[in-house]
């Protein structure tokens, strides 16, 4: 289904690459098209596993920013909401029918407070993340100017270096300056490992894991001991929901790339030595191109370049074939190596983008593909709600 009931009015090849019920072969290219099959497996298996599990999963918004696929993680995967990193990514999600929202980030800007104040009438649950005595006065300051209520979390940093504090302590003293605040309420934990999502090898994620494991479990019982409960301990990457998971403190994995994939996630290992594409999550994320000239005779030239994709964790593959690969990029071509002269001019290729992160924030639309045919077009509906 799609979400915008006016795609008629829109042109192909102007407006949006593709309408419903066209042939995958005349999509207009670069674009970034789902293979909705694989992408359903995907959320779905992280739902069950979820589920199977005791956890709650608020999927990572900032991955997709597609109230769609958010709404898709909820039906199939049972996701309990969403989690953003931006205000106004938050209120997309929001003025999209997202009940319950997390901003796994700090608000510190006035004019933002503001937005983030009077967001719950809208009709959602809001929740921020705080690492700063001085933020808890000015966002309660601001629900009480606006009539609302939020609920906020102590941030942890538990090893990515970025927001989020370092000790027990000082959890216990932003957390009671919470409770007692007027129109917050104290909901919990945010502690994200975001810098060891990517390691290769299982051992040292799990090494890293295990100290923030910890550290999070000190900070839980010195809430207790000071009469503070968590509704909320939250993290959790597509690179180790299994060890928060089976933590016993955590309850609430975020996890977002684990419904597309990308090739930077595709290399990690899991327990046994296997990439992580090759099994436990399929691709269902590509960026189509198309051969546009192929003047030399052992290479081609398509139409993604960077404009077209992130290439911050490293260069796309070309998804399904041995015979070619995708060497460089500028900003409107791709070259790809063609040794045996296999491809000829308007031959489609499926890229799996480097990072799916900031690919998906560069398109405007999502092709959703099944069975050769398109079957839906959907907004990337939060595309460069980056304030």
């Amino acid at each position: 289904m799609n979400s915008l009931s006016n795609l008629d009015e829109f042109e192909v090849g102007f407006d949006i690459p593709a309408k419903p019920g066209m042939n995958e072969a005349d999509i207009q290219t670069p674009c970034l098209v789902l293979d909705l099959d694989a992408l359903e497996r995907n959320i779905k298996k992280m739902g069950d596993y979820a589920s199977e599990n005791g956890m709650r999963h608020r999927a990572h918004g900032k991955m997709h920013k597609s109230v769609d696929v958010l709404k898709l993680q909820q039906d199939l995967g049972a996701a309990c909401g969403v989690c953003c990193q931006k205000v106004s990514e938050a209120e997309v999600f929001v003025r999209g029918g997202i009940k319950d929202v997390m901003i796994s980030n700090q608000v510190t800007d006035p004019a933002k407070i503001k937005r983030l104040a009077n967001m719950p009438k809208l009709g959602a649950r809001i929740l921020v993340c705080v690492d700063d005595p001085e933020n808890v006065a000015t966002l309660s300051a601001a629900v009480v100017e606006a009539g609302t209520k939020l609920e906020a979390l102590v941030e942890i940093d538990c090893g990515a270096g970025r927001c989020g504090v370092n000790t027990t302590q000082d959890v216990v003293n932003i957390a009671k300056l919470i409770d007692s605040a007027p129109g917050l309420k104290f909901a919990g934990i945010q502690a994200y490992q975001g810098a060891m999502q990517h390691m290769d090898l299982y051992a040292d994620r799990k090494e890293k894991l295990d100290i923030a494991i910890a550290q999070v479990a000190d900070a839980v019982q010195g809430l207790k001991s000071n009469g503070l409960d968590c509704d909320i301990v939250g993290g959790g990457g597509t690179g180790s929901y299994y060890f928060e998971s089976g933590s016993n403190v955590y309850n609430e994995l975020q996890c977002g790339s684990y419904a597309f994939m990308d090739a930077d996630y595709g290399r990690i290992l899991d327990e046994n030595g296997k990439r992580i594409d090759d099994g436990e999550w399929e691709n269902a994320l590509f960026l189509l191109t198309s051969v546009m000239s192929h003047s030399k005779a052992d290479k081609a030239i398509v139409d993604a370049g960077l404009k077209a994709q992130s290439v911050d964790s490293g260069l796309p593959f070309v998804y399904g074939r041995d015979d070619v690969e995708y060497l460089k990029c500028s900003d409107e071509h791709g070259v790809v190596a063609d040794p045996t002269g296999v491809l000829s001019i308007n031959e489609k290729l499926r890229l799996v983008p480097g990072h799916c992160d900031p690919t998906c924030n560069v398109h405007d639309w999502y092709v959703g593909v099944r069975n050769g045919k398109v079957e839906t077009v959907w907004p990337v509906s939060a595309r460069g709600r980056a304030y």
